[in-house]
């Protein structure tokens, strides 16, 4: 079992019940509050033997470059994800029924040249233990290249031309297995827009133009937060329950990202536009006639 602990939190996550300018952190009630800022961990670069344990032959290339060229390669890698069987590829499984690999048939792909996953983990929370695991196919150096506190994983041997494909099944414990499949998502697709959008509701246009040039500078003008803080709002119809689940949302991703040493100046920076349109629609919820 691979165990990944929960980040300290500032706050407990269990307590729940923008104004132009920067907002002040809300209290909706009496067990209602948010802290200021979701604090960034100490930042940790990832280990470069855990990268050679899973590609010997880029021992000498800096970490950022694996990085492009695995975002060159993420639609070859996504199809060889694609190409294994659903039928021996469940989503999820029983814990105790976990086996230590999986033997999974190969169907055809249209791409030319899959790059087939590695390992499949095992998901479940170190918060709330679940009887049930989610399943994950992934391709361990996507995982080294990013998570600087993941332990090494182990290698998996391929017989060449075969028809099926061995994967070693690694369990994972992670503070929220949802936002791990988020973030998971990103580590192949690079994309801020599908971070953001699985958070909480955002206005199309502002998601359909989202760099991180956009993030950086949206986190620069009030009137930008202002107006993304009063769209969620009235999406949830001024409801602190509601915004309630927006920020859990945050927040577990935010203990996920932490727990996994997470190295990526912009998810960061989407975590702090996300915290300041969570604050911004809390105070206007608060400023509504009641």
């Amino acid at each position: 079992m691979i165990e990944i602990a929960s980040h300290p939190t500032a706050f407990d996550l269990h307590s729940y019940p923008h104004a132009p300018r920067r907002p002040s952190a809300p209290s909706l009630g009496p067990t209602v509050q948010l802290p200021r800022t979701l604090a960034r961990p100490a930042f940790a670069e990832v280990s470069r033997e855990a990268i050679i344990a899973v590609a010997p032959e880029l021992s000498n290339v800096p970490v950022e470059y694996i990085r492009r060229g695995l975002r060159a390669k993420a639609n070859e890698m996504l199809a060889g994800i694609s190409a294994l069987a659903p039928s021996h590829m469940p989503s999820s499984m029983p814990r105790s029924r976990l086996p230590h690999s999986l033997n999974v048939p190969l169907r055809a792909t249209s791409a030319s040249q899959p790059s087939y996953p590695t390992h499949a983990l095992a998901v479940t929370s170190s918060k709330n233990p679940s009887d049930t695991a989610t399943l994950l196919p992934v391709h361990s150096l996507v995982l080294a290249s990013y998570c600087a506190k993941l332990p090494y994983l182990p290698s998996s041997q391929q017989k060449p031309n075969s028809q099926n494909l061995y994967l070693p099944v690694l369990p994972l414990s992670v503070p929220s297995p949802a936002a791990f499949s988020v973030l998971l998502s990103f580590m192949y697709h690079h994309r801020l827009e599908a971070v953001l959008k699985a958070l909480f509701p955002m206005p199309a246009g502002f998601l359909q133009s989202l760099t991180h040039e956009v993030v950086k500078g949206a986190l620069a003008s009030g009137p930008t937060l202002h107006q993304l803080s009063s769209y969620l709002c009235s999406s949830a119809s001024g409801n602190p329950q509601t915004l309630t689940t927006h920020a859990l949302h945050v927040t577990e991703l935010w203990q996920t990202m932490a727990a996994l040493g997470l190295v990526d100046p912009e998810l960061w920076d989407i975590i702090d536009l996300a915290w300041e349109v969570i604050l911004g629609a809390f105070n206007l919820a608060a400023a509504q006639p009641q």
